[in-house]
């Protein structure tokens, strides 16, 4: 299958947020209407590369894997199109985090498997950011009142995350920043 590719971003080797920043500065490099070809081999890229592109109005062609690199493929959009990036207003320390610990507060870990395998928060759930939507209704059932504290490594793919419980009627979300890359508090390991 062939596309007319219009730019080529390499961000092997890169993990969250560095092969979204690189793909926002490559957008703005390219005319509406062009297509931007990233290249990845975070895992994670797979959901993020897509929920970016949706949540700021550009269109989301698709994803092959070839090999272990993930090639994603994004078409600009028109300036009319186009949607401003949200942040999600609820956060919480890592230090603010650290101090509900023996309450035991729920803890969403977003991360991939691999990353959560290698150290994660003490009773921290793993739901892998790709798995979110189809894990949303067991979610209700166990936590849908209750405050959930979404973290992953640097708090971009948890802010995203928040975004999307709250869109599917969660009340009390918080984002964890700056995230599991600076946790001082208790780890565990898989």
């Amino acid at each position: 299958m062939s596309y007319s590719v219009n730019k080529t971003i390499d961000c092997k080797g890169l993990s969250c947020p560095m092969p979204i920043v690189r793909t926002k500065k490559a957008v703005e490099e390219i005319q509406p209407g062009q297509v931007l070809e990233v290249l990845a081999t975070d895992p994670g890229s797979v959901a993020d590369v897509k929920s970016w592109a949706q949540r700021t109005g550009h269109q989301f062609i698709g994803t092959q894997e070839d090999a272990g690199v993930f090639k994603h493929y994004i078409r600009k959009s028109d300036e009319n199109e186009l949607k401003p990036e949200k942040k999600h207003p609820h956060t919480i320390t890592n230090e603010e985090l650290q101090t509900k610990l023996q309450d035991k507060p729920v803890i969403l870990d977003v991360r991939e498997p691999m990353e959560y395998a290698f150290g994660h928060i003490p009773g921290a759930k793993l739901v892998p950011f790709g798995k979110l939507e189809e894990a949303i209704e067991e979610l209700k059932t166990t936590h849908g009142e209750q405050e959930i504290h979404v973290i992953c490594r640097t708090g971009n793919r948890s802010d995203i995350a928040c975004q999307m419980l709250t869109e599917k009627g969660f009340q009390h979300v918080k984002n964890v920043v700056p995230g599991m890359a600076e946790w001082s508090g208790p780890v565990e390991k898989q």
